[in-house]
């Protein structure tokens, strides 16, 4: 396994779950290593495989090249897209654009969605929901029922869902998209993504810290919502959707536990917008 000397890359960009670095002497790739309490070579071999999977799909992503260590922890190359935005940097850079993108990522969504996904390659987010269901340590135990009751519900489908469905995680580069960031790709209702796109929209909307990773305002998060919402469901009162979405965005609350292992105060952090969801949503 190739190893890489950090001092040699610049840090380039930051989300939630990791950092991204390029290197003059390799410039035609990035490097992407996750935070340091969720890095380990499982889980950078799931995404280099995942990538690779979706790739094979006809899904345009930036492709993958290879598994690194860095010191203790562990990477991935991935060919690097010149002249990328995404589409939460476009919406900073000119907030008066941000309905427009919006109505691209419900598009670029619709021909995800529509995208069938092989069942023994990804797996379904509505099994990864009912396993992971019992370690959801912010949900009581009648709550707990409730989401259960509701996944019974959830139509199993072979439909690719990206799994971090939002504007961070679609990049434009001249006429092109890339889907980006696709460790949580799977199948299932494309609700489960719409409904991840609204927990940002509005449940992380007010937080400050999730307002500098999208470098967005929570006016923006809501508009943004406000005309995906419009195009996604073809309705100007698209109050139907954002129920149905808010009771997917518990789901997704549940679902991060797989990928998140949420520590003590994170499970409070779960536990007040699980509340929130719950009183406004599941009535």
């Amino acid at each position: 396994m190739k190893q890489i000397d950090l001092s040699q890359w610049q840090k380039v960009g930051e989300g939630g779950n990791g950092s991204v670095y390029i290197n003059p002497e390799m410039p035609d790739l990035i490097l992407k290593i996750d935070k340091e309490r969720i890095n380990n070579l499982p889980n950078a071999a799931h995404e280099y495989n995942v990538s690779k999977n979706v790739e094979s799909l006809g899904l345009t992503t930036p492709r993958m090249q290879e598994i690194v260590e860095i010191g203790n922890l562990y990477g991935t190359l991935q060919e690097r897209i010149h002249g990328k935005k995404s589409l939460s940097r476009i919406c900073s850079e000119d907030p008066s654009s941000t309905e427009k993108m919006a109505r691209v990522l419900c598009e670029e969504g619709r021909k995800l969605f529509s995208t069938p996904c092989p069942t023994d390659r990804f797996p379904s987010r509505k099994e990864q929901l009912l396993n992971i269901l019992k370690e959801a340590k912010f949900l009581t135990r009648k709550e707990k029922e409730r989401v259960r009751a509701f996944a019974y519900t959830i139509p199993d489908t072979d439909t690719c869902i990206h799994g971090d469905f939002q504007m961070g995680n679609l990049v434009q580069a001249g006429d092109k998209y890339y889907w980006i960031d696709l460790d949580r790709f799977a199948h299932g209702d494309p609700m489960f993504d719409i409904g991840h796109l609204y927990m940002i929209c509005y449940i992380y909307a007010p937080i400050k810290m999730v307002q500098d990773i999208f470098h967005l305002t929570e006016d923006q998060f809501h508009r943004f919502w406000d005309a995906f919402a419009t195009a996604y469901s073809g309705k100007e009162d698209h109050r139907a959707l954002d129920a149905k979405a808010g009771k997917f965005a518990l789901l997704d609350l549940v679902v991060r536990i797989n990928f998140q292992r949420p520590n003590f105060l994170e499970n409070i952090f779960f536990r007040l917008h699980a509340r929130k969801l719950i009183k406004r949503f599941f009535r």
